[in-house]
């Protein structure tokens, strides 16, 4: 593709920036799933070769001191040590082999017995989880031991626990939300020695629904939106009622607003506006934009969604989904779907809502990471084009004070770290603030959440 892209001569006139842009786009996630594709393709082979590094090491080593000082010296002792080796190697070889063919019919037997379309995996984020996969304990052979661990959807830790009734269970701990409709595993039978293994790969075709972690957020106030009092906004401009309001004149206002009567007497000049006409709408629409780090803006989103914060007529969206949601159910999915698997998703606020809002000028609020993503240059134009008003809600797992120490204190001492998970980042202060003087001058309100504390911040970082 990307030399038939090269080779082709294209009219500079009659490619534009954004076509550019995604030739370029294009481009860069096809090698990388190529590259990804030939990663998965050295592991699987790598899995079928039945000997470890170790055992190919010891495989060597013994093979080569029984031709060199075994049959070449004629040395008993190395003899005798070399082919008891071999012997070790070839039958924990045997073992392995033997055992891996045998717990791999088992596999697909219990696979194959088990309705798996009418089940669903439903866990939490940070939990230990249990997901109803279980195996007999492996008795085959002695010296010989059975593990596996979920490669598909990523970022998921496996334990097999042995149960009171002797059985392998699964038992999982996300790291991510995740939304998938298979789950693959890969299967280890090794010996204790660690010479040999065998290793496959099985897929499940089953449900799996991963939900962000809220930890302590505190159920946020209630979120509604502002439009015109009879649902129908003026094609002319916004909702307008009687000339109610009075301020001092401002450069730019109309000469015909100025209360001149008053100036005559007070020799200050007012002006009087018309009152618009709002009010607080049973609708409201909510997006979540997905970044590298958004799983505190995931889980801020759906305590909003659980806690019925946004009031009784809303439709939410997020990245991946192709329609509004309104129902709880399908508003959880669309979260859980809103991380990427492999190649991320596209900004997709501007279609959501063309299909949620249409020309209505409704007010949105957008949930996303205190973070200097890629979707804030796009957020920027969304608000630009749209007439509605906005409302930003940015989360973070903490917040980052950067701390400068001299030479002999991290010489002599040891920084503090985290408490937290790696992948639970806090966002530095200084970046936060610039981000919400960027920002804060474009939409109607701001909200930060801390998902680490479950303290909410305004624009300043005061806490409300």
């Amino acid at each position: 593709m990307e030399r038939l892209m090269s080779e082709t001569n294209f009219p500079a006139e009659s490619i534009t920036i954004a076509e550019a842009e995604a030739m370029q786009l294009f481009s860069n996630l096809s090698t990388k799933y190529r590259q990804s594709i030939l990663a998965n393709m050295i592991q699987k082979l790598a899995g079928l070769f039945p000997l470890t590094l170790q055992g190919s090491i010891t495989l060597f080593m013994a093979a080569g001191a029984l031709r060199i000082f075994g049959y070449g010296s004629m040395d008993l002792v190395v003899f005798s040590l070399a082919i008891c080796a071999l012997a070790i190697l070839i039958f924990c070889l045997f073992c392995s082999v033997i055992s891996g063919v045998l717990v791999q019919r088992s596999v697909y037997r219990t696979l194959g017995s088990t309705d798996t379309t009418a089940k669903v995996i439903n866990v939490e984020a940070g939990f230990p989880n249990e997901t109803g996969f279980k195996l007999p304990v492996l008795n085959y052979f002695p010296l010989v031991k059975l593990s596996w661990r979920i490669t598909f959807p990523d970022y998921i830790e496996t334990r097999v626990r042995v149960s009171t009734s002797s059985e392998l269970v699964e038992e999982i701990i996300p790291k991510k939300r995740c939304l998938a409709e298979n789950v693959v595993r890969q299967f280890i039978v090794s010996d204790v020695l660690g010479f040999c293994r065998y290793s496959w790969w099985q897929d499940q075709p089953i449900r799996f629904k991963a939900l962000p972690r809220t930890n302590t957020v505190k159920p946020l106030p209630l979120l509604r939106s502002l439009t015109a009092e009879d649902g129908i906004p003026n094609p002319s401009g916004d909702p307008e009622g009687d000339r109610m309001e009075i301020r001092p004149y401002a450069p730019g206002d109309s000469i015909r607003n100025i209360m001149w009567k008053v100036f005559a007497r007070s020799r200050q000049l007012n002006v009087r506006l018309a009152e618009k006409s709002i009010f607080h709408s049973k609708r409201t629409v909510a997006y979540l934009l997905s970044s590298n780090n958004d799983e505190a803006a995931a889980a801020v989103a759906r305590v909003a969604l659980e806690a019925a914060v946004l009031g009784e007529d809303w439709a939410f969206g997020a990245d991946g989904s192709e329609l509004p949601c309104e129902t709880l159910a399908e508003s959880l999915d669309a979260i859980a779907r809103s991380r990427a698997i492999s190649p991320p998703f596209s900004y997709g606020l501007d279609n959501f809502l063309t299909a949620a809002a249409g020309q209505s000028g409704a007010h949105c609020i957008v949930f996303a990471a205190a973070e200097f993503a890629p979707w804030l240059a796009n957020l920027k134009k969304t608000i630009g084009r749209h007439s509605g008003h906005f409302s930003l809600v940015l989360a973070t797992d903490g917040f980052e004070d950067p701390q400068s120490f001299s030479i002999w204190h991290r010489l002599f001492f040891q920084e503090p770290g985290s408490d937290s998970s790696p992948l639970e980042r806090a966002s530095p202060k200084h970046d936060l603030i610039n981000l919400l003087t960027e920002l804060g001058q474009l939409v109607e309100s701001t909200l930060v959440v801390d998902r680490k504390t479950g303290l909410s911040f305004d624009q300043t970082l005061r806490k409300v």
